[in-house]
This record gives structure tokens, sequence and C-alpha cells, in this order.
């Protein structure tokens, strides 16, 4: 199977593997807890919720998963090879003699329900993300001694809002305001892993925005597999490129980004609001996932090659320059020649200034699965190298006519060596530099581009 390979800024992927990294409560606690996720921003904010789930009813979290009574596995099914990794991480335990609880959660637990259970009778809880507003009362059946647990439910109206929500990260923050997907692309599993689309009502988001802003988080980003197909079902009706307004409106909100927007319900209002309100970020992430308008019908994406580069010469039409990112996937069935050129010549005419570049992998319970004429996987290893050295020469072109200009710079990290740092411009490029002054974490720092590579930026602070 296919290993994605990313030439980027920041997107909505699927390769991320992280672990809820929290200090342990100050009340001891006889249950622990690892959690470890897989996948996209979406399933990151789903492991905070869960986290804060569990720190509300006592649990302690861990680093390892030998230290936990309760083990969870938060996972992505988007390609097959991330499937794997989860059922290899299941695999450990088996034979294990240790009296653990485990429990996997997520679009695996989804995408493989009750099989999941035959094939890994150690584990005790599956978990669907549809059924996360119901994961206070799995864990008391777990609690009071349940084996077999699941929570597999996709026709819902309800979206995944918790009292308590553990945020993994001191300054930046995401509220996901749309759940699900009606979109119903041919090779994608997200429509029957996270259900249909339900969004939040604007006042629950302003009310969460307002929340976080009041405990000093700067930036927000709203999240949604289609963030931007966001319909407010209150009575207030309020359209996505109002309620970004409205987030960035908020006291103390520096910066609002949004992710992953659908072209098909991207329209001149968004590009608008960007315009209007210098605290939402200068950044679109705009999947095509083709050049060739007949492969975009035949993955059921809604949009033709032409209409797709009428939303792009929106973006670019902005007073402020907007960055924009993109997914891309080669070798979908029936993909030819003719139809791989169609998408390097979309590159050049779009502009990107990141993309995530993908080998197509069949998903079980999609229709691009039974498709004819499927690539081989020698022809779609070819065409992305192809791919990603195209994006590559774009990227430092475009990277290099930055060299001299200032950007303030979100501080999130730190390098090596004293006195090197690395944070994200609004249009969110890395931008990796150098100061003389400590405590940088978190703060918004001027800071002047002096060099330039296909996916990052050298700077140096301006004092």
């Amino acid at each position: 199977m296919s290993e994605r390979i990313d030439v980027r800024l920041e997107a909505l992927s699927e390769k991320t593997v992280v672990e809820v990294s929290v200090p342990p409560p100050t009340t001891p606690s006889g249950k622990t807890f690892y959690l470890e996720t897989f996948g996209c921003q979406m399933n990151e904010h789903d492991s905070e919720k869960v986290a804060g789930v569990l720190f509300e009813r006592g649990y302690r979290q861990v680093r390892t998963p030998a230290a936990a009574s309760l083990v969870l596995y938060n996972t992505c099914s988007i390609r097959e090879k991330a499937v794997q990794k989860v059922f290899s991480r299941l695999g450990e335990f088996r034979g294990s003699e240790d009296q653990k609880t485990i429990g996997v959660l997520g679009c695996v637990a989804q995408q493989e329900g009750h099989k999941i259970f035959r094939r890994a009778p150690w584990v005790s809880l599956v978990c669907g993300s549809a059924s996360y507003n119901r994961f206070g009362e799995m864990l008391n059946d777990l609690e009071s001694g349940a084996t077999r647990v699941t929570g597999l439910d996709t026709d819902t109206d309800l979206t995944f809002e918790t009292e308590v929500t553990r945020r993994d990260h001191p300054f930046r923050a995401f509220i996901t305001i749309i759940e699900g997907c009606d979109k119903a692309c041919t090779y994608c599993v997200v429509p029957y892993t996270r259900g249909p689309e339900r969004s939040r009502t604007s006042a629950s988001v302003l009310e969460e925005a307002r929340r976080l802003a009041d405990e000093g988080y700067t930036e927000i980003q709203l999240l949604g597999q289609t963030v931007n197909s966001y319909r407010d079902p209150s009575p207030r009706r309020m359209r996505f490129s109002e309620l970004l307004f409205a987030v960035a409106e908020i006291e103390g909100i520096r910066r609002v980004r949004f992710t992953t927007s659908h072209p098909s319900d991207f329209g001149p209002d968004i590009t608008a609001a960007v315009d209007a309100h210098p605290g939402i970020c200068d950044h679109v992430h705009l999947p095509v996932q083709s050049g060739s308008t007949p492969i975009l019908h035949a993955m059921d994406r809604t949009y033709t090659r032409e209409q797709y580069l009428e939303k792009i010469a929106l973006i670019r039409s902005a007073r402020r320059p907007i960055s924009i990112t993109t997914d891309i996937i080669v070798g979908f069935p029936g993909e030819t020649e003719q139809d791989f050129d169609e998408t390097l010549t979309l590159l050049d005419a779009a502009q990107y200034d990141g993309a995530f570049c993908f080998m197509y992998s069949p998903r079980p319970n999609t229709p691009a699965r039974l498709m004819d004429h499927a690539v081989s996987e020698t022809e779609k290893s070819r065409r992305l190298q192809i791919l990603l050295e195209r994006q590559r020469q774009i990227q430092a072109a475009s990277n290099q006519t930055l060299v001299g200009q200032t950007f303030d710079v979100l501080v999130d990290g730190g390098g090596k060596r004293e006195g090197q740092w690395a944070g994200r411009t609004s249009s969110n490029r890395v931008v990796n530099f150098t100061s003389p002054q400590s405590g940088l974490l978190g703060h918004y720092v001027s800071t002047r581009v002096v060099g330039a590579g296909p996916n990052s930026l050298v700077g140096e602070h301006v004092i």
C-alpha cells in the first residue's frame, strides 16, 4: 500500500500521530489511561474531548500503554496503512495477562465495527466518532465489568460536544463546527465513518470561542470535514462567512483559521470576509483531488476543472494575498496519462503554496473500490514523484519571492540550539528564525525573511 507524501504548509491530514500529553490532575486516582491519536486535526480535537471526559471522571493520563488501566486508540481509516498500524498496536496485547481495558475509537472503529472483536478479542470498546456524545455512558458500562461495549451510530443529528475538553495546546485551540459529510465522493470513507453533515448552533460556537479567549487562547481553528458547508441550525441562520467574522471579532482572539473547505461551497462571501478582517488568516485549504474533469466526475466531486479554477481566481482576486493549499490523488481508477497531465497543468495554473499528494488507495464501502481500469502501483508511484517534483519547484519559487518581507509569526516551538525558534505566519507558512530573546513561546514576533526553501522560510527576529 502507498504512503502519502506531502509537500505542504499545513492542512487536514491523515498522517499525524499524536499522543495527548498533559500533566496529571492534582487528585490521585487508581484509574489511568493512555490515548494515542492517528489522523487529522478533527481526530486530534476529538481526543482532547475524550481526554476531558476521562479527567472529569477521575482518570489520570500516563505516557505508556504498560502503565495504563485503559488504553485507547483514536483511529483514521483514510488509507489502508493507517488501518494496519492500528491492528499492529492491538496485536501487542495478544496473549497479555495484564488486566487492561482496550478501546478502539474513531474511523477504524466505525468502519470495522464488530469485526474488531473477532480479530482482536481482547478489545472491550469499539466506538465511532458519531457516538462520542455517549462516551461517558460507555465508560460506565466498562467500569461495571462489561467486556463488549459499542457505539456505532451514524444516523444522528447530534454533534459531539462535552462540558470539559482537555486542551492539548497552550495558545491554539480547535473548535469543531460541523461533523460528518454529505458529499459522498466515490473514494472516501468519511460519510460511512463519521455520518451525515450536522452543524452546531452559531451561539454554541461563539460561546466556546469566548470562553477560550477568556482562558488566554489567541488562535482559533474552526474544523469540519467540509467546514464551509456549515449551516447554522438555529433561527439565526448565520452563514459560515458571518461566523468566521464573528469569531474574529471576539476580544483576545488574534487569528482565526478554518479547514477543510469544499470547492462547491466556497463562495465570494468567504473571500470577502478574509479581506475584511485581518484576524481571519489569509490561508485557504481547497482540495482539488484531480485536474481532469472526467476524473473529477468519476470521483463525484461536483465541480469541473474550469469551475475549480474559477474559485482559485476568486481567491487570488482578494486585496490581501491569500495562500492556497490543496489535496491531490494520483492513480485513481481510469486515470490516463492525459488525465495526469491535466493535473500537472493545474498545478501550474493554481500555483499552490502547498499540496498533500496521495496515491489512490481503495477503501471499504466506497464505489471506487469496484471501478475498473485500476492503475498499477508502479505507475501510481511514478506519477506521484513527478507531481511532487513539479509542486516542489512551484513552492521554492513562490517562497523565494518572500525574502526581505516581514511577517508576524506565532511562535510554537524552539530549535535544538539556543536562540532558534519556529512559528507560523497568518498564511500558515513555517518560519524558522533566530532571536537573542528568550521566552518567546506563544508570542507573536515580527520576523524578517532572509532565506527560503520549498517547505519553510528562514528569518530573523526584528526587534
